[in-house]
């Protein structure tokens, strides 16, 4: 069975995100144009900071920080915004990023955090893929999505 795009791209996410150094979840992330790859990316460690992994301990756990609160504490770099950084604006212009997430080494839901979507609003990205919570396919036209809403972010109440 020959894959189609779509799906060749997210399992090189999958690939991309068995580098990762983060002890709590793993995310892989494809930036590719005329099913050609752009650049790759893997939620890990800024450059030149030792990860939980080198340490031996998450940060936020050490902290006990609750996973998606506090991000200023946490090490990693998103695995989209690795892939950003690492490709030219001009390559990135309408193409596709891909996200695969894992968890325990099960997939996981890998759509953009609010921060993500900002730096693939301000790419020109045209298009997100990823697998949601039941593990099915997302395809989100960024070119038509209607941003404000993405962007709405409204803080719980503590």
């Amino acid at each position: 069975m020959r894959l189609q795009w779509d799906d060749y791209f997210l399992k090189m996410a999958e690939t991309a995100c068995l580098r990762s150094t983060c002890l709590k979840s793993q995310y892989g992330a494809v930036l590719a144009r005329d099913n050609t790859i752009i650049s790759t990316g893997y939620n890990g460690a800024a450059s030149g900071v030792r990860s939980c992994m080198e340490i031996g301990k998450c940060i936020q756990e050490r902290l006990q920080i609750d996973s998606g609160k506090k991000d200023e504490t946490c090490h990693s770099v998103h695995a989209e915004a690795n892939a950003i950084v690492r490709a030219s604006y001009d390559r990135m212009k309408d193409a596709s990023l891909y996200i695969f997430g894992m968890q325990d080494g099960k997939p996981k839901s890998s759509g953009p955090c609010f921060s993500c979507w900002k730096l693939i609003f301000n790419a020109g990205i045209g298009k997100v893929i990823y697998l949601d919570e039941q593990g099915k396919k997302r395809i989100i036209n960024v070119n038509v999505v209607d941003r404000s809403r993405i962007l709405s972010y409204v803080p719980s109440e503590a």
